[in-house]
């Protein structure tokens, strides 16, 4: 049984549509929420639970579930965190006396140290378009791309959705709308703002159709390029370039925040080009700053 009740349904969708209008959910937030909710609701729905008599035993035995079927820790979290949303949401609303997940607790998330490439990987990569011109019509937008993500860190989301209206070169900014619709203002380098300029002048026009609009990347079609196809234009150019680690488009963005930390950059500094919420989400890559100094002791130190 995988078709939700009308009283299941109804719920999620109200609550989905309050977490857009009140909480600002993103599209993609919202799509996350949906699914591990629905599957959530289709446990207990399958194991003849009305949403009333939900109790944190059943609640328990579902996050059981999730770890019986290989979720990550940080999958699991998530779903948790949905749940207890949820769950709050109905009794705000009303339709729950009670919060069954009220004290429900994440579980321990290993920490782990995210792919970052090294400085020659980092050129490597950004030359790789270059190379491929005579067979390529979109080397120039592969390459504007590529130097954009390394010189500013944005997120996936963020690039495909950037406009020209959002580009200050003469001051050396980028205005980025991130999660949440927070906006910020990034510094850009040079050699982006050459290359961008030189897609815009030399390529984007002629992809531009009626339902282009604004958005700087375009994609054959005249349409703004989407998520999947970022990720396979990056990974494609890695393998090219014969990197062997595991690449993505925010791949760079960790290698922009370690090679800033690398480089002697604030936290704080960076935090905020990154546009994280809180402080401790950056202080990720201090810990790979260090593993990067410890390395360096170990390779040339005499008793390393």
């Amino acid at each position: 049984m995988n078709k939700l009740h009308e009283q299941y349904r109804s719920m999620l969708e109200s609550f989905l549509n309050y977490m857009v209008v009140e909480r600002n959910f993103s599209e993609n937030t919202r799509e996350s929420y949906n699914n591990d909710l629905k599957r959530y609701l289709l446990f207990m729905q399958n194991s003849s639970r009305p949403i009333r008599t939900i109790t944190p035993i059943q609640i328990n035995d579902f996050i059981k579930e999730l770890y019986s079927i290989g979720l990550e820790a940080s999958s699991i979290a998530r779903n948790i965190s949905a749940i207890r949303s949820f769950h709050k949401f109905l009794v705000t609303e009303r339709a729950l006396n009670i919060n069954p997940a009220e004290n429900l607790h994440l579980p321990k998330q290993a920490r782990y140290l995210p792919t970052v490439l090294t400085v020659d990987e980092t050129i490597r990569l950004l030359d790789i378009p270059l190379a491929q011109s005579p067979q390529s019509k979109y080397f120039l937008r592969d390459k504007a791309m590529l130097e954009i993500l390394y010189a500013t860190g944005i997120r996936v989301s963020e690039l495909v959705n950037l406009q020209q209206q959002n580009l200050y070169f003469g001051a050396s900014f980028i205005k980025i709308f991130g999660k949440g619709s927070k906006e910020r203002l990034v510094p850009i380098g040079n050699s982006a703002i050459e290359w961008i300029e030189k897609y815009k002048t030399e390529l984007r026009f002629t992809l531009v159709k009626d339902k282009s609009d604004d958005f700087l990347f375009l994609n054959a079609h005249g349409l703004k390029l989407s998520r999947m196809a970022l990720f396979l234009i990056v990974r494609k150019y890695a393998v090219i370039a014969g990197i062997e680690k595991n690449i993505t488009p925010h791949t760079f963005r960790h290698t922009f925040a370690t090679h800033l930390l690398e480089g002697g950059a604030d936290l704080r500094a960076v935090q905020e080009m990154l546009g994280h919420s809180s402080i401790v989400t950056t202080q990720i890559y201090t810990h790979i700053d260090r593993s990067f100094i410890k390395e360096v002791h170990k390779t040339f130190h005499p008793r390393g």
